[in-house]
Parts: structure tokens; sequence; C-alpha cells
């Protein structure tokens, strides 16, 4: 699957998060795991949470999305957002 989408608002907040939810309802990805997302975004749209993208990120990437693991996620994508270039390299080594 191409992420870059999805990255590019993650680590860079652009495009908008209405853009992404509306590409990915509208691919909707046949990975295991991944349907709830699907439907919450659904219901919520741009109102989506950033912690629930970052974790259907993980899942889409085939990687397990516990809770750890999306916490020092958003951590990461936090910390890229702030212009930290090792925290980009590290989101690529986490999600995939």
């Amino acid at each position: 699957m191409d992420f870059e989408l999805l990255d590019g608002y993650l680590l860079n907040g652009a495009p908008s998060k209405g853009e992404v939810v509306a590409e990915l309802l509208q691919k909707r990805p046949d990975v295991e795991g991944a349907p709830p997302f699907y439907e919450g975004m659904q219901r919520l749209g741009a109102r989506t949470p950033d912690l629930a993208l970052i974790a259907l990120r993980l899942v889409l990437a085939g990687k397990k999305a516990d809770d750890a693991t999306v916490a020092r996620l958003r951590d990461v994508v936090a910390r890229a957002r702030s212009g930290d270039a090792a925290a980009r390299e590290e989101y690529r080594a986490i999600g995939g």
C-alpha cells in the first residue's frame, strides 16, 4: 500500500485530515483489522482522531496496533511535526 497521503498528513499536516479520510474511505484497503477504523472514519469524517489514523497506519502496514506501539508512534509523530529529523527515521522504522 502507498502511505504517502497518510504519512504526509501525520508527519507534515498536509494534505488535510478530511482529504486523507476521504481517500482512505474511497480505497479501503482490505487488511485484517482495518474495517472498524473505516467504520469510525465513516461516522466521524475529518473529526477522526489522529490516534485512530496512527493505529490504522500500523494495521495497514501489517503491524500490531497495541497501546504501547500506538502511543510511541504518536510521540514520534509529534516530534517529527516539530522538525525533529531523527523522528522521521524512527517513524519509518516503527511504521514499516
